[in-house]
C-alpha cells in the first residue's frame, strides 16, 4: 500500500516498500535478464549459476534492474489507485535495501489544483472584419496574378515587377565571401527577397549587361561576419521577363472557376469571405473568452508542465518547417538563435496554453460536462472524413473508448458553453499615433 504525501509546488511523494521475498524475486529476474554477460572461471559465459554470480560479483551488480522490476509495476499501481494525474517523470530515492526488503520514495509532479473565478457571463470583445467590394476585388486580382504568364522582354531595361535571370558574386574588401555567389538565379524585382538596395540597382539594366552594385548588409543580418558590412556585387543579366496578367472578363472566369460570369464569381467570393470572417470572429471571441476565464482563475503552474508544452510546441514547429523543406536547425542558424533561445521564446505562449487547458478542464469538471456515445461516434465519423478512411479503421487504431478523443469533445463543449454564456463587447479602439506620443 502506497503512502501519499503532498508537497509544495504540486509535487507528491509516493512512499513504497517491498519485503525481502519480493526483492529476491526481482534479483532473480535481473539475473535472468543479464546472465549472458557474467563470466566466472570454470563456467561458460552465460552459464554461471545465480548464487555464484551473487557471491563472485556481489548482490549490488543486480540492483539496477531489480529495482526497475520492483518499482515500475508498484508505481503504476499507486498512480492508478490514488488517481494521480502525473505530469513529470518520477524521481526515485531508494532509502534502504536490507534483510527486510527495500524502502523507496518516488517524487512526481501532478496537475495543480485550479481555483476558478468568474467563468459564466464574462465580457470579451467581438468584431467581424468588413467585407467590401475592395476585399472581393483583391481576391480576384490575386487569382489573375496566380494565372499570369512571363513573357521575354528584349527591347527595354529591367524594371520593378520583372523577373530577371542573373549571375552575381559578392565581395567584401575585394574578397569574395561565402554564400554570396549565384548563377542563373531568377529574381523578381520588388519582391524584397534580396538585401535592401540590391533589386533597386538591378532595375534599369539590360540583357547581357555586366555591372557592379554597392549594398550594405543590415545590422540584424543572420551571418555575423556580414552584419552592417559594405559590399560590392558583380552582376550580369541573362534574361528579363515581364508578368502578363490576363484580362478580367467572362472568358477568364470560365478558365479559372466553375462559373460563367464575373458577377457569379464575385458573389461566390463575397459569400466565402463573409463566412470566413464570421468563423474568424467566432474563434477570436472564443479565445478571448477563454483568456478572461483563465485570468479570473488562480493556479500555480508547475515548471514540468511548461517544459512539456514547450517541447510539444517545438516539435509542432519543426514538423511544419519540415513540410516546407526547412529543418529546425537550419532555421535556428539562419535566425542566429540557439535551441535554448528558441525554447525560451516559446515559454510565454506555453504558459498561456497550459493555464487555459487546466482552467477549461476545471470548468468541465465543475459543470460535469461529458462526451456522450453519440458525440463520440460523430467525432469518429468526422475524423474518418478528414482522413479519408473508414470509421472501423479508426476504432481499431484508437479503440472504442479513447480518452484523448473524449477529452477533445469535452474541451470543445466547454469552450462553446463559455462563449454562449459570455457577453460580446465592442473592441477597444487603438489610440492614434498622436495620442500615443502625448502619453
Amino acid at each position: 500500500m502506497a503512502e501519499i504525501e503532498k508537497l509544495e509546488h504540486s509535487k507528491v511523494a509516493i512512499k513504497l516498500e517491498c519485503d525481502r521475498e519480493e526483492f529476491n524475486k526481482a534479483l532473480v529476474a535481473a539475473y535472468n535478464k543479464n546472465k549472458k554477460r557474467f563470466q566466472v572461471p570454470g563456467f561458460r559465459k552465460g552459464k554461471v549459476p545465480y548464487q555464484l554470480v551473487v557471491k563472485y560479483y556481489g548482490e549490488g551488480v543486480l540492483y539496477e534492474d531489480a529495482i526497475d522490476e520492483v518499482v515500475n509495476p508498484a508505481y503504476q499501481a499507486a498512480v492508478k489507485e490514488n488517481e494521480l494525474q502525473v505530469v513529470s517523470r518520477p524521481e526515485l530515492d531508494v532509502e534502504s535495501i536490507d534483510e527486510n526488503g527495500m524502502k523507496y520514495t518516488l517524487t512526481v509532479t501532478v496537475k495543480p489544483e485550479v481555483k476558478l473565478g468568474k467563468y459564466e457571463g464574462v465580457e470579451a470583445p467581438y468584431s467581424e472584419r468588413e467585407i467590401t467590394d475592395e476585399t472581393v476585388n483583391a481576391d480576384i486580382e490575386a487569382m489573375r496574378r496566380r494565372n499570369s504568364t512571363l513573357e521575354n522582354v528584349e527591347d527595354r531595361p529591367a524594371k520593378e515587377g520583372d523577373t530577371v535571370v542573373i549571375d552575381y558574386e559578392g565581395f567584401k574588401d575585394g574578397v569574395a565571401f561565402e554564400g554570396g555567389k549565384g548563377e542563373n538565379y531568377s529574381l523578381k524585382l520588388g519582391s524584397k527577397s534580396f538585401i535592401p538596395g540590391f533589386e533597386e540597382q538591378v532595375a534599369g539594366h539590360n540583357i547581357d549587361e555586366e555591372f557592379t552594385i554597392d549594398v550594405t548588409f543590415p545590422e540584424d543580418y543572420h551571418a555575423e561576419e556580414l552584419k552592417g558590412q559594405a559590399t560590392t556585387f558583380n552582376v550580369k543579366i541573362h534574361n528579363i521577363k515581364e508578368e502578363k496578367i490576363p484580362e478580367l472578363d467572362d472568358e477568364f472566369v470560365k478558365d479559372v472557376s466553375e462559373f460563367d460570369t464575373l458577377d457569379e464569381l464575385k458573389a461566390d467570393i463575397r459569400k466565402n469571405q463573409e463566412e470566413a470572417a464570421k468563423n474568424e470572429a467566432k474563434n477570436a471571441f472564443i479565445n478571448a473568452v477563454v483568456g478572461v476565464v483563465a485570468d479570473n482563475a488562480e493556479v500555480e503552474i508547475p515548471d514540468a508542465m511548461i517544459e512539456n508544452e514547450v517541447e510539444g510546441m517545438a516539435d509542432e514547429q519543426a514538423a511544419r518547417m519540415s513540410q516546407q523543406g526547412i529543418g529546425l536547425e537550419m532555421y535556428l542558424q539562419y535566425t542566429g538563435q540557439s535551441m535554448e533561445d528558441f525554447k525560451n521564446g516559446l515559454k510565454p505562449m506555453a504558459l498561456v496554453r497550459v493555464k487555459s487547458n487546466l482552467v477549461i478542464e476545471a470548468v468541465a469538471k465543475e459543470l460535469k460536462i461529458e462526451a456522450t456515445e453519440e458525440e463520440y461516434q460523430k467525432e469518429l465519423e468526422d475524423m474518418a472524413k478528414a482522413y479519408n478512411t473508414e470509421v472501423d479503421n479508426l476504432k481499431q487504431a484508437f479503440g472504442e473508448d479513447n480518452p484523448y478523443i473524449k477529452e477533445t469533445i469535452i474541451n470543445r463543449k466547454t469552450v462553446e458553453y463559455l462563449a454562449d454564456k459570455a457577453v460580446k463587447t465592442e473592441p477597444k479602439e487603438e489610440p492614434k499615433d498622436e495620442e500615443k506620443t502625448e502619453e
